[in-house]
């Protein structure tokens, strides 16, 4: 990344934007609105250049057309990382009123003294009383603009009731990295992102499933590669939505969250793991806006959204005897519109399928049903946890353990762990059947039974 070339792409751009501010103050103030074309007055730099390499500010208009009102929008909500002070003019006093213009619009932050912009004080900008230009400037903020659809940037509306072009316009923190050093970054666990990108160095290989299993999770697999040829090319957008549900039941450590990882690998998706504990609130409506930060980050990211216990977050409604009942209700009402309309996929998982409200199991496109491995399957998974031979002594017969012992894959994991761990303990470089018994006997008593 050229440093210089970026700082001099933004800087032109920020010398053309203030003087398309100072143009119309001028005008407005001075009455002249009807005389003055800002695209004509100040006319968009070319950024031809700075090339791809050298600008993520230039290749980003270049990739999106951005024409002059969207750089300019664009810069707005940028501008209070890069010169705050350039917006002081925003500031201004109306003497009569002893209060700011309310055309002019913005906010102020908790602790950022400058002016902050909002929706109107893009229209004051771009429009200025012009009510034609401000009908068509409000395209810009829609939903079916780049600018939300990419996620580049957010409104925020400070309270209901309050005119739409009220809303705070902010420049979503993936963009703004990425404008300051030409990186796609991930979003990291925050209370402001509760989910954590979910990683496998393990391939399919590694999973051991059942061919009624296996063909679900194929099915999940091939809407990702296809789902635009489903849609798009075989006409059926106007009947299916674009997003994918599916509820993983089963006991616990049975693949559930395993698959779900290999399966984002198989598509090259990102798999995020929701934190229940950082979205599930007490108080009204916390929960809701928890989990629409979620959302409205994932919405055009092709990520897959993996909730893990989610009887948890997706329980049953209940009769509304109290205030807390109905609040309850009000957020699964609330999660159920949000996982339907999410275009990409969602991944439950819970160890009871009859603890998840009827209304999503509705909804789901698969079910599937992760159980218990049988003596074969368990056997699989034991040779493919020691794939090391020599590191086995040789009395170690996993045919036997396999068929005497019903384990999970996960409880597997924590007695070749334990096993290991002993071995090591009693100086030995080879595990040993009465190892693996030992750790066999320390999962088993987890749920009350012994060897």
């Amino acid at each position: 990344m050229n440093i210089e070339k970026l700082s001099q792409c933004l800087e032109q751009e920020i010398a053309w934007f203030s003087r398309v501010c100072d143009a119309r103050f001028d005008a407005y103030f001075k009455n002249d609105e009807q005389n003055t074309d800002l695209e004509i007055l100040c006319p968009a730099p070319d950024l031809n250049d700075f090339q791809e390499a050298d600008s993520p500010y230039a290749n980003l208009v270049r990739e999106f057309k951005m024409n002059f009102a969207e750089r300019i929008v664009l810069m707005l909500a940028l501008m209070p990382h890069l010169r705050p002070q350039a917006l002081d003019l925003f500031s201004l006093q109306n003497a009569a009123l002893a209060r700011g213009y309310s055309e002019i619009g913005g906010w102020r932050g908790k602790q950022h003294s400058g002016f902050l912009p909002t929706c109107e004080t893009a229209a004051f900008i771009l429009a200025g009383s012009n009510l034609v230009k401000r009908f068509d400037i409000a395209r810009i903020f829609k939903d079916t603009h780049f600018f939300h659809q990419q996620g580049i940037l957010k409104l925020e509306h400070q309270g209901s009731g309050e005119p739409f072009f009220g809303a705070a316009l902010l420049l979503s923190n993936e963009y703004l990295q990425r404008l300051s050093d030409g990186e796609v970054h991930k979003p990291d666990f925050s209370t402001h992102f509760p989910a954590k990108l979910m990683q496998t160095h393990l391939e399919w290989e590694d999973l051991v499933l059942n061919r009624e299993v296996m063909n679900e999770v194929d099915n999940i697999v091939v809407w990702l590669k296809h789902s635009q040829t489903i849609l798009q090319k075989w006409g059926l957008d106007k009947s299916l939505k674009p997003g994918y549900r599916s509820l993983f039941y089963g006991p616990p450590g049975t693949g559930k969250t395993l698959t779900a990882s290999l399966i984002g690998k198989a598509v090259n998706a990102d798999v995020y793991r929701i934190d229940l504990s950082m979205v599930v609130s007490k108080y009204i409506g916390e929960t809701e806006k928890n989990l629409a930060n979620v959302f409205d980050q994932a919405e055009n990211k092709r990520w897959i959204l993996f909730f893990d216990e989610a009887d948890s977050l997706f329980g049953k409604r209940t009769q509304t005897s109290s205030s807390n009942d109905r609040h309850a209700n009000q957020e699964i009402s609330y999660l159920l519109q949000r996982v339907e309309d999410f275009p990409g996929v969602v991944i439950l998982a819970t160890n009871l399928k009859a603890n998840i409200d009827a209304a999503f199991s509705r909804r789901f496109q698969s079910e599937v049903y992760f159980a218990m491995p049988d003596a074969r399957q368990r056997e699989r998974l034991w040779r493919g946890l020691f794939k090391r031979q020599e590191m086995l002594a040789a009395d170690i017969n996993f045919r036997h353990i396999a068929e005497a012992y019903e384990l999970t894959g996960g409880a597997l994991l924590n007695v070749a762990r334990y096993a290991a761990i002993r071995a090591l303990r009693n100086n030995r470089d080879l595990i040993n059947q009465e190892d693996l018994l030992a750790g066999i006997s320390k999962e088993l008593m987890k749920d009350g039974k012994t060897l």
